[in-house]
């Protein structure tokens, strides 16, 4: 699998990483394993997962695998904090990234996973309660400390991600190593700012989702299947974002151009994400091993630059002023 850059840092990532999102709930222990070793076997190296996967359950099958069949060098470990595993009273989750708790959740972290540091720590999700000074001072001493060797940002705005890194910088800190963004043909906002920001920042771009949360492999067409994440009590609402009828047409032209090319729409869907621009790093989850086998089929797959072209244009998001002036 081809390495990459990460940004302006000096660490290279697989073009292909591995998301455990389900990892400790849906996906077993054993499944996890087979999941890793087929990834590794391809030439991954990126493993990303968050303190509130599973709530923490994701981390501690990791743990037991980097403890056993797996290699921590091998690994390029990704984690993020700033979401509680504590629920709100309408079921909804805790965003809290002060200081004291990224840096509890950190620890609780690295006990899990079983190492005394991460290659890539990101803060999950933005705060409105909490200033992002102390956030940044989290990542600062996370870095001077040795827990992690780079930091970043995971869903924040263009705008504060440029502040956040002209701050660190400010302080003659780590510096802002790279940002974890949703994009995919059904999710291209980030075009507008935030991948130039990046750009410009020298941050490495991690792409998550780059299948629209699992709809454009086209499983959702003609119904939602029983074994699938729209079919999950606690994934239904991430999916149903993207089962509408816009989703659809895009969903439809993917596979168009898949039946065109003798692949399936899953793996045109990702080598779309996995080529653009300024990506880094596409993360991609499965649920079985099975499903981590038919994204890796894509990795040979170049699209050609028409049917990129087309994609493009079917999926452009509207920009404008002041982005275009």
């Amino acid at each position: 699998m081809e390495q990459r850059r990460l940004g302006a840092t000096g660490v290279s990532v697989s073009r292909l990483g591995l998301g455990t999102l389900t990892w400790g709930r849906d996906t077993d222990d054993h499944e996890a394993a087979e999941q890793l070793e087929v990834f590794l076997d391809a030439g991954g190296t990126v493993l990303d997962t968050a303190a509130s996967y599973g709530d923490g359950a994701a981390e501690a099958v990791i743990g037991q695998l980097l403890a056993g069949a797996a290699d921590r060098a091998d690994v390029v470990l990704v984690t993020k904090a700033g979401v509680r595993n504590r629920r709100t009273r309408d079921g909804g989750a805790v965003v809290d990234a002060s200081r004291g708790s990224l840096l509890d959740t950190l620890d609780a972290s690295l006990a899990r996973l079983g190492t005394d540091h991460v290659d890539l720590w990101l803060v999950q999700s933005p705060d409105p309660a909490t200033r992002l000074t102390e956030t940044l001072s989290a990542l600062d001493l996370a870095v001077r400390s040795g827990r992690t060797r780079y930091v970043g940002l995971s869903n924040y705005p263009a705008w504060t991600t440029a502040q956040a890194a002209t701050l660190l910088a400010a302080s003659g800190g780590p510096g802002l190593a790279a940002v974890e963004v949703e994009y995919s043909l059904l999710q291209r906002g980030i075009e507008r700012e935030l991948l130039p920001a990046a750009r410009g920042l020298g941050a490495g771009v991690l792409a998550w989702s780059p299948l629209g949360r699992g709809v454009l492999t086209g499983k959702y067409r003609a119904t939602v299947p029983a074994s699938s994440r729209a079919a999950s009590p606690h994934l239904r609402g991430f999916v149903e974002p993207y089962l509408t009828d816009r989703a659809r047409g895009v969903v439809e032209a993917v596979t168009t151009a898949a039946e065109g090319l003798g692949r399936t729409a899953l793996e045109v869907a990702l080598a779309w994400v996995r080529d653009a621009p300024g990506i880094g790093c596409a993360v991609v989850g499965a649920r079985t091993a099975g499903q981590l086998r038919g994204a890796l089929a894509a990795e040979d797959l170049e699209l050609p630059a028409p049917i990129r072209a087309v994609l493009d244009e079917v999926t452009a998001p509207p920009v404008g002023y002041p982005e275009r002036f």
